[in-house]
């Protein structure tokens, strides 16, 4: 059911409906996915393709492109919904559908666009390609190139990205590279939309704690050919794009999930706690057990309001610094919560019998993607700050 008060009924259905697809082809199944390929998991693209052919894929895709153009909310209690069942499928689902704004910012023809747009809505999935291993909180220090070809108006990019989520599905990859590298990352690092077809490579697909519905693995650019028209937006203006994104995007790939798996968490600590009785009383009325679930409810409540604060504002267009606020303190937030869910179990809380567990390994991700909770801390202090007027300039 969803939580957010101000949901209309049109959202309602729409966000319980994908829902009860995911609870109904996915729930079930989920510690197959966990276990295949060796213990390293696998994205479940038959249930991916349920959720497509429903209508719940790449949903900001403007309705002129043939998509719904569907508002921020919206989309954000679709993916809340989802992340009840499993946080980890429901980010990868989101982060794999939401670049078609990246293309709608390149040169191609239309013709081509509207082929990616077709394809997209069709399931075809991309991945978001900035880090590497030499640049994770210090993306300016990556390495890969883009080199002009004149004679065949072509730019040939080199380099390796790491820990690309979605990549080993992907048709497509967003690229980040110097294309001059005399200058600042912010004036010498561009954006390229390429296609895998055209010779891109994936490397090792990562062995990880947690999110084991969402595979990740490196990526592989050797003398990979890409027409100039596949440049995203102006020469030099690649990093600015990737550090700030869409307003309110990273509130539904990165927040809008965790939502779904704090509330399940509530849920099961409450419906385990009731249960289970100790010294002749239920363990939820020991005070210091039904504190914590307090607790959580009060930190998923608060988190819950200020994600979708910033779509809302997204959609309206006001500008806000809620999407530095957001992810660090949401993900802090359901870390904890996945924790107490533990806690308040005790060792069943531990064993995969129950998926609290699965809830803790997938939650500590996302205090680290998407940038560390202590760079999104240092960025917001920026944004409260002056500059030190003493301090010399680089």
């Amino acid at each position: 059911m969803v939580k957010y008060a101000f949901a209309t009924e049109e959202q309602r259905e729409l966000a319980e409906g994908a829902y009860k697809i995911v609870k109904n082809e996915l729930e079930p199944r989920i510690e197959e996915y966990e276990l295949a390929d060796g213990g390293l998991g696998v994205y479940p693209m038959d249930v991916h393709q349920t959720l497509v052919e429903a209508g719940y894929f790449a949903l900001s895709i403007p309705e002129e492109w043939g998509g719904l153009g569907m508002d921020m909310v919206t989309q954000g209690l679709i993916i809340e919904e989802i992340g009840k069942v499993d946080a980890g499928f429901a980010f990868a689902f989101a982060g794999s559908g939401c670049y078609f704004d990246r293309i709608l910012a390149t040169k191609m023809p239309d013709e081509e666009k509207q082929m990616w747009a077709d394809k997209i809505l069709a399931g075809a999935m991309g991945t978001f390609c900035l880090t590497e291993p030499e640049a994770g909180s210090d993306a300016a220090a990556l390495k890969t190139t883009a080199v002009y070809d004149e004679k065949t108006d072509e730019w040939i990019i080199n380099g390796t990205k790491c820990f690309a989520s979605n990549a080993p599905n992907a048709e497509y990859f967003i690229i980040f590279a110097w294309t001059d590298k005399s200058k600042r990352a912010s004036q010498g690092v561009s954006a390229f939309f390429v296609e895998k077809d055209r010779g891109v490579q994936l490397g090792k697909k990562e062995n990880k704690m947690g999110l084991h519905l969402s595979e990740t693995s490196d990526v592989i650019l050797d003398n990979v050919r890409v027409p100039a028209d596949h440049m995203i937006g102006e020469p030099g203006k690649g990093f600015g794009m990737a550090l700030g994104g869409i307003s309110g995007a990273g509130a539904i790939v990165n927040c809008a999930p965790l939502l779904g798996m704090s509330q399940a968490c509530i849920e099961q600590a409450v419906e385990y706690t009731q249960q289970r009785r100790q010294f002749g009383s239920r363990v939820v009325d020991f005070q210091a057990v039904g504190f914590m679930i307090a607790d959580m409810e009060m930190r998923t409540q608060a988190c819950r309001s200020m994600v979708y604060d910033a779509l809302r504002a997204a959609d309206e267009g006001v500008k806000t610094n809620l999407d530095l606020c957001i992810k660090a303190y949401t993900s802090d937030c359901t870390m904890q919560t996945a924790l107490d869910t533990v806690q308040v179990m005790g060792g069943y809380g531990y064993m995969k019998e129950y998926p609290a567990e699965r809830w803790m390994r997938n939650a500590k991700i996302f205090q680290i993607f998407g940038g560390t909770n202590q760079v999104k801390r240092k960025n917001l202090l920026k944004t409260m700050i002056e500059r030190d007027p003493m301090k010399a300039r680089k």
